[in-house]
């Protein structure tokens, strides 16, 4: 453009909409003229358009015809120098008498700073989502909504929405130089708007894409995001917030209750059945706070196409799912949570991304967010895309949506999903699958610089979050510090321990003697780790059987197995997560197109499991032995450790200033009457828990509460008690 004349070349390209920097040649320009106020050229393209004049608001009479320049709608004109310039509007005329008013998106200057460009492209801009993605706000006077996108191989990108009849040619992006980011504010389109971006890669293929930063999207099977203001709550956790930020969590109790709220509880109201967050504050938090309960996990918050993935399918990373309501109804539930003295975790997935055509992948026709070698960017198990953690941008974007979490909806922290799988360049692969790092090991280097990254930053950023590995492997230092050479998280789920403890529990218990190091090997490194001890959802799914249907025997010999198991998690070292449905012995497995299993509870039998679990949950957030010592080998010690053949096991756990609470199990249904177990001080010993009660479903064999130690050597321990141990039972007992 030359003297404010547009060549052929810059007509074809807008024209097209294949122009890079359309604020460049369309809206407002001055051009210097000697001696004279400046030419002031108004450009407009509106495709399907008859006439286009300018106006100002405050001069609505006084309009000033552009005239057409390009029958494909491309108009042109001189409009009266005035100053301060301000935002002017359009009147727009179509075919058959139709006329909009509007203001000229193109008249508005762009709002990243090259400061933000500069931070995202080294993946450092933590604060990225409040700039990308779409944000009502206003400027000059004029109310509309800015939205900015990563597509750096794109030809072009436009936003298209029902405001502009998802015409891609009306509402062309602005490139930022070399970037890779697209941005523009476009007038009138605010909260409640539907969009997405048009993008035309370099083969010229156009794709419909949501928002990777959109705060919000259509319920399923509809994919449009939404434009959402996240600003306004008024926040009332001020106290849970302060003193979590001062919480040692490895001192303080965390039993975890895994929610899939979709299939919690159903509406029969309507359809889809599914809970809102409202409902969620009046019957889920009640619910947890009465069993005792310290943390609710929650399944699939992000928003995610496929009800069957049970969110671990993600397109929408910064959307709450819409099955629930809107952000700020989420922003509630946390809120209502946190007054209730409950946390909020949410399972999080950086480890992969499905291939849903608006989603992610091949974002901008080209391998953008995922490695283009399927070797490094596919995981062929599960048909998805694994991110590119190499790549500055794509790093930023997880690293700041978990940061995102934390501040806008004041989450306590994150379950990294699938870990393993992005620790290891092999992970499930065979040789000649996967491509070796650059040492010609199978780590993932630049995944493990993400996590580190990502913990880093997330505990800097906000003191007192959890964030919690699914690692399955033996990888060393997972919840080790990253400045002592560990990946940084603050605990890390001890699938050793869940998969031999199921395996033992299940087994007939004539057989258990010969599996006796599945429950005694797990002490051998529970501490080497910060670890959680997990019955997720996994263990529940999928032909594994409920918790309660794992065990063996009748069904008063499960209901046994199932109380001696609760009454082992509990006592053995490590933070708690129990699935719902756990808690109350549900007999058939999680199905996620179905509610839980509530009516059992109409059952006695059914109610004293769950009254079980919740004495049980109340003794470990009460006694310090139980929660303290978690992440510390002198909070535990052996009492009976090698009696195999009689399946029977005990062990003190213990924190300095208290008494010891003795454990012992029973993992036989034959009863010991008179049973010797070593405690290390003389005194009376009461019964704090016994699985076997009479209230829980039990037989009542053990009678007698207090038992008084003797001056006897046993178990390496100066004293001794003579106890009664019932069938298939844990005992806890505590010095007076």
């Amino acid at each position: 453009m030359r003297n404010g004349k547009l060549s052929k070349a810059e007509i074809g390209a807008l024209v097209s909409a294949t122009h890079h920097e359309p604020r460049s040649l369309l809206g407002y320009h001055e051009f210097a003229r000697p001696e004279s106020t400046p030419l002031c050229v108004v450009r407009v393209l509106e495709p399907g358009a008859e006439s286009v004049d300018v106006f100002y608001e405050d001069q609505p009479d006084s309009f000033h015809s552009l005239k057409k320049i390009h029958d494909a709608g491309l108009f042109e004109g001189s409009i009266p120098h005035r100053r301060p310039v301000v935002p002017y509007k359009l009147r727009v005329r179509f075919q058959g008498g139709h006329e909009t008013t509007r203001h000229d998106a193109y008249f508005f200057s762009h709002e990243l700073s090259d400061f933000d460009l500069y931070l995202f492209g080294q993946g450092r801009h933590y604060g990225l989502y409040h700039k990308f993605g779409a944000h009502p706000r206003v400027r000059d006077g004029v109310a509309g909504t800015h939205f900015a996108v990563w597509a750096p191989n794109a030809k072009r990108v436009s936003v298209v929405g029902d405001f502009n009849l998802w015409d891609g040619r009306k509402h062309a992006m602005q490139a930022r130089g070399g970037s890779g980011v697209w941005e523009l504010f476009v007038p009138g389109v605010g909260e409640g708007a539907t969009y997405k971006y048009e993008i035309r890669t370099q083969k010229s293929h156009i794709l419909l894409k949501s928002d990777p930063f959109g705060f919000r999207m259509q319920l399923r099977p509809e994919t449009a995001s939404i434009v959402a203001s996240l600003d306004g709550y008024a926040w009332k956790d001020s106290e849970w917030m302060d003193r979590r930020a001062k919480t040692d969590w490895r001192r303080a109790p965390i039993n975890v209750y895994e929610v899939h709220l979709s299939s919690w509880r159903h509406a029969w109201d309507r359809k889809p059945p599914f809970y809102t967050w409202q409902e969620a504050i009046d019957h889920l938090i009640p619910y947890v706070v009465d069993m005792g309960y310290t943390h609710i996990e929650l399944m699939g918050v992000a928003e995610h196409p496929f009800d069957g993935s049970w969110g671990y399918q993600v397109v929408g990373y910064y959307a709450p799912t819409s099955r629930y309501g809107s952000p700020k109804d989420f922003m509630a539930f946390v809120d209502a949570c946190h007054q209730a003295g409950i946390g909020v975790l949410l399972d999080w997935v950086p480890a992969h991304f499905p291939k849903d055509a608006h989603g992610l992948a091949e974002f901008d026709g080209s391998a953008l967010y995922e490695h283009e070698d399927t070797r490094l960017g596919e995981h062929m198990d599960w048909g998805t895309k694994i991110f590119n953690f190499g790549r500055h941008e794509v790093k930023n974007f997880l690293v700041a949506n978990a940061l995102y979490w934390m501040e806008r909806y004041h989450v306590d922290g994150v379950r990294v999903d699938a870990v393993a799988s992005m620790l290891y360049l092999d992970y499930s692969r065979k040789a000649g699958e996967w491509v070796p790092n650059r040492y010609g090991g199978r780590e993932n280097l630049e995944a493990l610089d993400f996590l580190r990254e990502f913990n880093t930053v997330a505990h800097g950023n906000h003191p007192g979050v959890l964030t919690i590995a699914e690692e399955s492997t033996a990888f060393p230092g997972v919840s080790r510090p990253v400045h002592l050479g560990g990946v940084g998280f603050s605990f890390k789920w001890n699938m050793g321990w869940m998969n031999d403890s199921l395996v033992y529990f299940s087994k007939d218990p004539v057989y258990r003697r010969h599996d006796h190091h599945k429950i005694t090997f797990s002490f051998m490194y529970a501490w080497t780790e910060n670890f959680i001890l997990p019955i997720s959802h996994d263990e529940v799914v999928h032909g594994k059987r409920a918790l309660l249907d794992k065990m063996p025997g009748d069904e008063w010999q499960k209901r046994a197995n199932y109380r001696l198991f609760m009454g082992f998690m509990t006592a053995h070292p490590g933070k708690k997560l129990i699935f719902m449905g756990c808690e109350f012995g549900q007999w058939h497995e999680w199905r996620e197109q179905d509610q839980l299993d509530w009516p059992v509870l109409n059952k006695a039998s059914h109610r004293a499991l769950q009254d079980m679990n919740r004495e049980l949950a109340q003794l470990y957030k009460t006694l310090p032995q139980f929660h303290a010592s978690d992440c510390d080998a002198g909070g535990f010690r052996w009492s009976d450790l090698h009696n195999a053949d009689e399946s029977v096991f005990a062990f003190l756990r213990q924190e300095h200033g208290h008494a010891p609470i003795v454990c012992v199990f029973n993992a036989t249904p034959v009863s010991r009457d008179d049973y010797w177990l070593g405690v290390p001080d003389a005194g009376e010993y009461h019964v704090v828990f016994d699985s076997d009660h009479p209230r829980f479903g039990g037989s009542g064999f053990a009678g007698a509460g207090t038992y008084h130690a003797f001056e006897h050597t046993v178990h390496g321990f100066p004293y001794a008690l003579r106890v009664r141990l019932p069938p298939l039972a844990a005992v806890f007992l505590r010095r007076s």
